[in-house]
Formats: C-alpha cells, structure tokens, sequence
C-alpha cells in the first residue's frame, strides 16, 4: 500500500514517527523487529521499520506538510489497518492511498 499524507503534523519528530510506525504496524497485525530513523538538518525524516512480515518506510517533507509512506506485508496483516494510527499521529487534512499487490499470479 501506498499512502501519501498532505497537510499533515509531526513530521519532523522522530520520536513521534517512531511511534507512528510501531502503532501502525502493531494496529495491522505485524510485530515490529526495528526501526531505524534519519533526521535531516534541518528538517525532514527519512526511515524504515522492519517487521517480521515485511516492512513499512517513511519519509516526510515538513515544510510542505506531506509525507510519503509504504506498507509491505504479508500473512494475515493488513496494511488498510495502519491508517487509523497514522491520521491520529500525523493529523493529515487528507490521506490518499493506492494499492499494489505484488507477486500475485496473473
């Protein structure tokens, strides 16, 4: 899945896009194994959790309010999940999403 955020807060926290994440991932049935964040100067997150079930990634433009984020999972998750914590953490005014399913037999 792939989610764009636009006029969103937070998005220069990385404590608070820490959380994000592991919400998120939690919220879709994924277990978290890490994450791993880098905070530009002098605004702007980059990085990835890395979950047993695949991985979620963010990267985020604070001064235009938008963030880009990617959901990959597999087994019983379910990437739609995530976005409830995801409006609650980023308060975006609004959320487009658009889905891929890969590997899957034509």
């Amino acid at each position: 899945m792939l989610i764009d955020l636009y006029g969103g807060r937070n998005l220069n926290d990385p404590t608070r896009i820490e959380a994000a994440l592991r919400d998120a991932a939690e919220e879709a049935g994924a277990t978290v194994l890490t994450v791993s964040l880098h905070h530009f100067s002098p605004e702007g997150v980059t990085g990835v959790a890395i979950l047993a079930e695949s991985h979620m990634s963010i990267h985020t433009w604070p001064d235009a309010g938008y963030a880009a984020i990617d959901v990959f999972m597999c087994g019983e998750c379910d990437p739609n999940a995530t976005l409830p914590a995801l409006k609650r953490h980023f308060e975006p005014r609004d959320v487009k999403t658009a889905e891929h399913l890969r590997g899957a037999v034509a």
